[in-house]
């Protein structure tokens, strides 16, 4: 009599890492001065989801945020993105990485005065010597509510306005991943939701893969997912978040 075979384990697909961090450590000074930003930490960025990093003052999340994007580098540990190891990158590949394969947004707009926003959207591009391709330039446009305000220079647009300038100059060049630290930071409450709304759907719509540090538990109830830093460690996480259990979480953090 044959014995029936037993039933395989359903498969797991793997974790695809965007970007990512192991055993990584900043230190600034020395001596009575010596300050420990991050302190040994581990984490994966998944491709194709939203992350927030949130923590007190001082917690370490803008400077893990750094290290992994290659703002920054690490006094031990590594960071990479994709697999590729940071800290075996000289100066000039390192901007080619960030320049390639990062966008960023940050709270300033960091947009040129001189040029309009479809200067500032493709600016990045240009330098690199490349042009978006036609149609995922203003698949991006449109995604973003800029098509009546490319010929407008910054001055001409609002501070939302300016911030979706920002976005689309970070989503055009379709990188591996996008850093976003206190993007509506500078925005009032609206701007700030439209903000988060386009991160929100460049995840669901088009496969993006976003970074976020924010001190907004509204903010950080857009992500997929919430990593809580403080005293430079890795201390909690949450999934699915909603703006109360962030906050509750944040309580606790803080106590």
């Amino acid at each position: 009599m044959s014995v029936p075979a037993a039933a395989s384990a359903p498969t797991v697909p793997p974790v695809v890492s965007a970007a990512g961090a192991t055993a990584l450590s900043k230190v600034y000074g020395r001596g009575e001065a010596r300050v420990v930003a991050l302190d040994s930490v581990s984490v994966e960025f998944e491709r194709a989801r939203f992350t927030a990093i949130m923590g007190p003052s001082g917690s370490g999340k803008s400077t893990l945020m750094h290290c992994v994007a290659g703002l920054d580098s690490a006094s031990s540990g590594s960071a990479r993105i994709g697999d590729t190891d940071l800290s075996a990158l000289n100066d000039r590949q390192l901007t080619r990485v960030r320049r390639e394969r990062v966008g960023f947004v940050f709270q300033a707009f960091n947009l040129l005065p001189t040029l309009t926003a479809l200067e500032n959207i493709t600016l990045p591009m240009a330098i690199a010597g490349r042009m978006p391709e036609p149609r995922w330039l203003e698949t991006i446009v449109a995604k973003v509510g800029l098509a009546g305000r490319l010929s407008h220079r910054p001055a001409q647009l609002s501070g939302g306005q300016q911030q979706r300038v920002a976005v689309a100059r970070a989503l055009v060049s379709s990188p591996e991943i996008i850093f976003a630290d206190e993007p509506t930071g500078n925005l009032d409450s609206r701007a700030g939701a439209g903000i988060l709304a386009f991160l929100r759907d460049s995840v669901r719509e088009l496969g993006q893969t976003v970074v976020m540090v924010t001190h907004d538990p509204v903010a950080a109830s857009h992500a997929d997912r919430v990593i809580f830093l403080a005293d430079g460690r890795i201390t909690d996480e949450l999934l699915n978040p909603t703006a109360e259990r962030v906050l509750d979480r944040m309580r606790f953090l803080d106590s």
